[in-house]
């Protein structure tokens, strides 16, 4: 028996009655989301710029690289896969997130302690900047100790708590794929000095062809 609507045109699709069972929606095979921090020049604090899509946090890395970094100073990256960031509800402008979070003090540890990153929003329509390193036993201590040890710096709109495992960091000696060749006046593609690690890279991966 077919649907009857009050819109003629649903009726003439000649809909069943009953709703057909729904199966399950196949995996879904869009790349994961990201995240990518940059960091301007030596001492600054990471700060947020953007989501990248990738299927690994090695791929992120490079597409973060060269959709965030090409175009502004930089001299460090970090990335972080966006479920792994937890988030903490908004403040309004000028307000303190943490004075309105229930967040109870830190007790003694039970747990082996881990290092966490946090990341503060001062302002809506900013991004969220690196305020630094807190130890801790979950995301929950963590924004304990965060709020212990940088909670004053208000105010603080959102803050994100991720593990500092989490987060692939580029290392010192990473810091020359940064930097370009002296006849190049732009931050173009073919101005960074990235061949030697390619080819490092190559040799260090190379494998015999089978026969």
């Amino acid at each position: 028996m077919s649907l009857t609507s009050l819109d003629p045109r649903v009726t003439r699709l000649n809909l069943p009655e009953e709703a057909p069972a729904i199966e399950p929606k196949p995996e879904l095979d869009q790349f994961e989301t990201y995240e990518a921090f940059h960091q301007k020049k030596e001492g600054a604090a990471h700060t947020y710029v953007g989501p990248v899509h990738a299927p690994n946090e090695d791929v992120a890395f490079l597409f973060a690289k060269e959709q965030y970094s090409r175009r502004f100073p930089c001299v460090g990256l970090w990335i972080a896969r966006t479920e792994h960031i937890q988030v903490t509800p908004y403040a309004g402008d000028g307000e303190n997130v943490y004075e309105m979070m229930r967040v109870k003090e830190p007790t003694e540890r039970s747990e082996e302690a881990e290092a966490y990153e946090i990341f503060h929003l001062k302002k809506r329509g900013k991004a969220h900047t690196h305020a630094g390193r807190v130890m801790a036993t979950s995301y929950q201590e963590a924004l304990q100790e965060a709020r212990q040890a940088f909670g004053e710096k208000g105010p603080i709109v959102n803050v994100w708590v991720v593990k500092s495992k989490h987060v692939l960091q580029s290392a010192e000696e990473d810091k020359d794929m940064w930097t370009t060749i002296p006849e190049k006046k732009y931050r173009e593609a073919i101005a960074y000095k990235v061949m030697d690690k390619i080819t490092k890279y190559k040799e260090e991966h190379k494998t015999t062809a089978p026969q």
